[in-house]
């Protein structure tokens, strides 16, 4: 007969091996507690220690999707200045050239 395997969902892996490491609680007591294997809680334990370094690494895409988006406005406030700026200077050459026409220049 064939046992179903336990699916134990991460916060509670977290927490039994709080349970574990900061409460000291013995690990046949969570094992029995929990119906575990000891091999299971050292092998949270050693993903915990391999992969927790991550939690405290900066996430540049997280920053960084922060920063594009100010970015993102800045470029197009700029935009929106140099179209204005563009029209401008469009219609002072318009006029100048009006004005020479006018006064025989071309």
């Amino acid at each position: 007969m064939s046992q179903q395997r336990k699916s134990i969902a991460g916060p509670e892996k977290l927490a039994i091996l709080k349970q574990y490491l900061v409460e000291k609680v013995p690990i046949s007591d969570l094992c029995d507690r929990h119906g575990l294997q000891p091999s299971q809680i050292y092998y949270w334990q050693a993903q915990l220690f391999e992969h927790g370094a991550a939690i405290f690494e900066r996430k540049p895409g997280r920053q960084a999707a922060g920063t594009d988006a100010v970015k993102d406005r800045k470029i197009a406030h700029l935009e929106a200045k140099l179209a204005q700026k563009n029209e401008v200077i469009s219609e002072l050459m318009e006029a100048n050239v009006r004005e020479k026409k006018l006064n025989g220049e071309l």
